[in-house]
């Protein structure tokens, strides 16, 4: 057993130079950082004499730069702010830096006039990014917006224009679903534009029901249903069944109250269970709701 560990431990002179080498050089480079900063190693004085070079310098580039301009303008006198009533439209540069506005903020607001702008109420005025929700506060009570000053300027048109003539429909009664495009522009407020969409979707629906539905028109808001819904009138009679048992997918897809999938469910329900009996069949689709059956019952025929 002894000879096979002293086997183990004993080295030719080769390796014994080289493990002596190796072990020597290991000693070098732990005692080497040591050794360093022990003959090298120089503390750094910091005095006033030594930075002064650098606060001049940055005293300098201060100077130029204007870095501290509120350390600076700390004693020049600001403009004494003047509260007064005013009409924001048209004030001048220089009054609304009278109310505290800086000149740059009041150059801002003047840009907006220029390019068409006009202060129609206080909350156009709050709507200006320039001007802070506290500065809002400090001058709201003293803006004055005439109410009427708006509406003048629209419609303040020369004495010699009061006589012309002016091109003003009479009110007619229109049945929507017989009529065409010409006779729908008899009707105020409906020009060649909104003839055309309403024919199309008429068209789609295969008439109207209700006159609400004329609201589904593309371009019909509320406002232009106002002024339109006491010109016309519905014919029921006037109206395209759709079969339910007889139709095709290609007319259903068109129909603009079914969606894709729900005018390919109807077909394949009738294929798998034989034509509809009544309405109370549809709602056996799990992809029409109550809502959407409502809506097409007043046009299929059983």
């Amino acid at each position: 057993m002894k000879k096979k560990i002293k086997g183990y431990l004993k080295f030719t002179p080769g390796e014994m130079r080289g493990l002596i080498v190796f072990l020597f050089l290991i000693a070098i480079i732990m005692i080497a950082p040591y050794v360093w900063d022990k003959f090298n190693y120089q503390p750094i004085k910091i005095t006033v004499e030594n930075l002064e070079p650098q606060i001049k310098e940055i005293e300098g580039f201060k100077d130029k730069n204007h870095f501290y301009d509120d350390e600076e303008n700390s004693n020049v006198a600001k403009p004494k702010v003047q509260l007064f009533n005013f009409n924001p439209n048209n004030l001048s540069l220089q009054n609304w830096m009278k109310l505290g506005l800086s000149e740059k903020q009041a150059n801002s607001i003047i840009s907006y006039e220029a390019k068409g702008g006009k202060f129609r109420s206080k909350a156009d005025v709050k709507k200006m990014f320039v001007i802070s929700a506290e500065k809002f506060e400090e001058l709201e009570p003293y803006i004055q917006i005439a109410e009427t000053e708006v509406s003048n300027k629209k419609f303040d048109y020369p004495s010699r224009n009061l006589n012309y003539p002016k091109n003003v429909k009479e009110k007619v009664m229109v049945e929507i679903n017989s009529a065409d495009s010409i006779t729908l522009t008899t009707i105020s407020g409906v020009g060649p534009s909104f003839a055309s969409r309403i024919l199309k979707y008429k068209n789609r629906l295969g008439g109207f029901n209700h006159i609400n539905q004329l609201r589904e028109v593309y371009g019909i808001d509320s406002l232009k249903f106002e002024q339109i819904k006491n010109q016309v009138r519905v014919d029921g009679a006037n109206i395209a069944f759709i079969n339910i048992n007889d139709c095709t997918f290609e007319q259903l897809k068109t129909f603009p109250y079914l969606a894709y999938k729900q005018s390919n469910a109807i077909i394949a329900y009738r294929k798998q269970h034989g034509n509809y009996k009544n309405p109370a069949d549809l709602s056996k689709i799990a992809i029409l709701n109550a809502e959407t059956i409502q809506k097409i019952l007043p046009y299929l025929k059983f």
